[in-house]
């Protein structure tokens, strides 16, 4: 017995580390590179952004964004139904008494097509109404609250699921999933989160279907899971309006990876969103889908193979259908991401990255940054207000930060993350630590 579950546990630990490899190829193309900080030579942003004046630039904003529908993320949802289902009370003495774990249950869409998911609402005692994160993850509520009865995907309760398992915190961070709620009810903060492939599925094939199914009279459906997730988060807001608890005008977004790419999506359309962070949105987020350095656009929708063996997914139903048509050339799409960032402005957005994230390109991010900074200008905002990729300013409107490692969310992440939004929704007194580029010099 003793020599079977030796070959057992070999076995096993062969099939992880395929895994692992698999997941690390995916999402960090191995950590094994670092991303360029030289940005000067790079080749410029186009179409370049002409507007000289803020006029100029809103009378133009819609005819972009139709843009930007047709040929990246299909159109926003406009007008599907938002109901809250319901909303149960978990824990009234959270986190050691200082404050309250809800479940509420949000409805999206109508008849057939209707689609529900679950939200954890973690809010501090406090006599005023609070500032509130809502935060879109791969992992399921009970990853992010371990040992709270909340609901398990497909139903049931979070005591007979299993949470993320050592090895993914080991490669993508110890908050990859787990929420450092004591953190963020330190500075005051009200943190919602969710799994947005319970809304619409993560998943090509299922994911259309789904989709093609909220489409109703006078009722727009995504195409794209980006947009169908970014308007998950303004289903969220909506079900919380009116929240004596919560400050409505104190509401950020916040994601990771392919998450982050939907979180920039809600705060294009979603003007009541507060400020945004999107960390390592990578392509079809911040960086440019023009750039041919780490995952590129024709990998994420097309696929690829890691090392000449491992067979890696593509993501079209991420998109729009036309933009897997420009995969292969899209130096011919007639828009890039510098405009997508600038349609966020005038809003609060920080863009994380880490230099070992080759992957999601933090260089033509930044570059991507830079050229959209013109537009934050025009709204008054002094935009991105720092002199390279390690001059990290979290007071900036538009504030660009760059760690060493890979992708992954860990203790600086949040820090750094922190500091943005006291910035962004100032709560008191609070001054950000405003460095980060220390530790950079020997990467």
């Amino acid at each position: 017995m003793a020599l079977i579950f030796k070959g057992l546990s070999w076995t096993l630990r062969l099939v992880v580390g395929a895994v692992l490899l698999v997941l690390m190829t995916n999402c960090t193309m191995l950590g094994l590179n670092y991303a360029s900080l030289e940005v000067d030579s790079k080749p410029d942003a186009r179409p370049e952004i002409t507007a000289t004046a803020l006029s100029e630039w809103e009378d133009g904003r819609n005819a972009l964004i139709e843009t930007f529908e047709t040929f990246v993320y299909g159109p926003w949802p406009e007008g599907q139904a938002v109901r809250l289902v319901s909303r149960t009370m978990i824990d009234d003495g959270f986190a050691g008494g200082r404050g309250s774990l809800e479940e509420l249950v949000i409805e999206v869409g109508s008849d057939d097509g209707a689609r529900r998911f679950h939200v954890a609402l973690a809010l501090p005692e406090s006599e005023t109404p609070v500032p509130l994160i809502i935060s879109q993850t791969f992992s399921s509520n009970c990853g992010a609250f371990p040992g709270a009865t909340l609901t398990a995907p497909g139903g049931g309760d979070c005591a007979d699921h299993e949470t993320v398992p050592g090895f993914v915190e080991a490669i993508f961070g110890e908050f990859i999933a787990l929420v450092p709620i004591e953190q963020y009810f330190d500075r005051g903060y009200g943190y919602a989160t969710w799994q947005a492939g319970e809304f619409i599925p993560d998943r090509q094939g299922e994911a259309q279907a789904v989709m093609d199914a909220m489409a109703g009279d006078g009722v727009a459906a995504p195409t794209g899971t980006l947009a169908g997730w970014g308007y998950g988060f303004s289903a969220i807001i909506d079900a919380l309006e009116g929240d004596p608890a919560i400050n409505a005008d104190a509401v950020a977004v916040m994601g990771h990876s392919r998450h982050a790419k939907s979180a920039m999506v809600a705060a294009v359309y979603d003007r009541r969103i507060s400020a945004v962070v999107s960390h390592q949105s990578g392509f079809g987020g911040a960086a440019s889908s023009r750039s041919e350095t780490g995952e590129t656009v024709e990998r994420m929708v097309d696929g690829a193979r890691a090392l000449g063996v491992l067979s890696m997914e593509g993501y079209p139903h991420w998109f729009a259908p036309a933009f897997a048509d420009y995969a292969s050339h899209t130096e011919d799409l007639p828009v890039d991401q510098h405009q997508f960032i600038a349609l966020v402005a005038p809003t609060p957005m920080l863009l994380g990255n880490g230099r070992r994230d080759v992957w999601s390109d933090p260089n033509s991010t930044y570059r991507m940054a830079e050229a959209a900074d013109p537009v934050y200008e025009l709204y008054g905002t002094q935009g991105l207000d720092q002199d390279g990729m390690r001059d990290y300013n979290p007071e900036a409107a538009l504030s660009y930060y760059l760690r060493p490692g890979g992708h992954a969310i860990t203790q600086r992440d949040i820090s750094t993350f922190l500091d943005m939004l006291d910035a962004a929704m100032p709560q008191g007194n609070r001054v950000p630590d405003t460095a980060n580029g220390d530790s950079l010099t020997s990467q």
